[in-house]
């Protein structure tokens, strides 16, 4: 993976501790749903069009399948998120046609607000997989590029500030308004 240099921030907030966090959070998506998220900002659940696809899929294969709603996915690093976006372009290419890009939008959220954003813990099934390994070798190569050792965490005994410490991986369980939101 080759990050655009406008997002390659590890640089800045990279600690021993892991990344630093703020009010500001970036979420990674497609350039195809840029417009419904500008107007209805980001949801739950949000990518319509690609569960649609996987439900018609269940379908015809003659399996029951029921959406589940999923939290808005953050992460307080634009590299990282990056790396998101450019799954979510290749995970939509899969079942939709289109000359999507990766893009990756700003979240600032007031205190209040800000204070609701939680680790994805959850998030330790996704890293049992190969696209987890896939994330945490890209991990690994931001923290030795910036002069850090790639995290070692037992993803089954972490403690939970680290999922969002070391990983970067957070949620926020709720719709997050349109006028929140700021594109890079």
């Amino acid at each position: 993976m080759t990050t655009p240099t406008v997002f390659q921030d590890a640089k800045d907030l990279l600690t021993d501790q892991g990344f630093a966090t703020s009010n500001t959070w970036y979420h990674g998506t497609s350039s195809a749903l840029v417009d419904s998220i500008k107007e209805q900002g980001l949801k739950r659940s949000g990518d319509q069009a690609l569960n649609a696809a996987a439900v018609q899929t269940m379908k015809t294969i003659g399996n029951n399948y029921t959406e589940s709603v999923e939290p808005v996915f953050l992460t307080q690093s634009k590299e990282l998120a990056y790396y998101w976006a450019e799954q979510t372009v290749r995970n939509r290419s899969v079942r939709i046609e289109g000359d999507e890009q990766p893009v990756v939008i700003s979240v600032n959220l007031p205190a209040e607000l800000n204070s609701r954003v939680q680790p994805d813990v959850g998030a330790a099934s996704l890293l049992l997989v190969q696209e987890g390994e896939q994330f945490m070798a890209v991990l690994a190569a931001i923290y030795l590029a910036n002069g850090f050792a790639a995290p070692d965490i037992n993803l089954m005994t972490a403690d939970r500030l680290e999922y969002l410490d070391k990983l970067g991986m957070a949620y926020y369980d709720a719709d997050i308004d349109a006028s929140l939101l700021g594109a890079l």
